[in-house]
């Protein structure tokens, strides 16, 4: 089950007196990932009061945009009954469902591996996780971060517990 996750989003009113625009939970959910808020390529509208939140469907930030998310990944045993093919369907599935169906292009390590063209921003918050790159890996525990610079990773959880993890994704494209 994916951890609730509470977002405050602040905004001025016509006085420019701050206050709270939103305070609940986070209601946007893909495979994954939890959806706290988005831009687009041009200058954000801090007068707005549409929840950008909620307008976020796919892994890859908007071109010339960022994407700020949660992401829970759970334990590797849960899925370690499949077979190798099972593990490349699921994964594939995960990523189709997240609109990312071309971010593949090598799986020789992991079934997991993929690839963005996207400056991430990653820091493990809870759990601990293991970051698979083509020729090492590297533990994580909570509060390491990670700069992801567009290059091929897996997520691998080898705890008993579920990793939780915060991203914020740059887009390296402008439109």
């Amino acid at each position: 089950m994916i951890r609730p996750i509470r977002r405050i989003i602040t905004r001025n009113d016509e006085h420019g007196k701050s206050y709270a625009l939103a305070d609940g939970l986070a209601e946007n959910v893909i495979g994954g990932l939890t959806e706290i808020w988005m831009t687009g390529p041009n200058l954000p509208d801090q007068s707005s009061t549409e929840d950008l939140g909620l307008q976020s469907r796919r892994l890859c930030p908007p071109k010339g945009g960022t994407v700020f998310r949660y992401f829970q990944i759970p334990p590797a045993s849960e899925t370690a009954h499949l077979s190798t093919e099972g593990q490349q369907k699921l994964w594939s599935d995960l990523f189709l469902s997240m609109d990312a169906p071309d971010i593949q292009p090598d799986i020789t390590r992991d079934p997991g591996m993929h690839k963005t063209n996207s400056t991430d921003y990653i820091i493990l918050l809870s759990g601990t996780i293991t970051l698979i790159l083509d020729k090492a890996e590297h533990d994580l525990k909570p509060f390491d971060a990670v700069v992801q610079r567009g290059t091929n990773h897996a997520w691998v959880n080898r705890g008993t517990e579920d990793a939780l993890l915060m991203s914020v994704l740059v887009s390296e494209s402008q439109p």
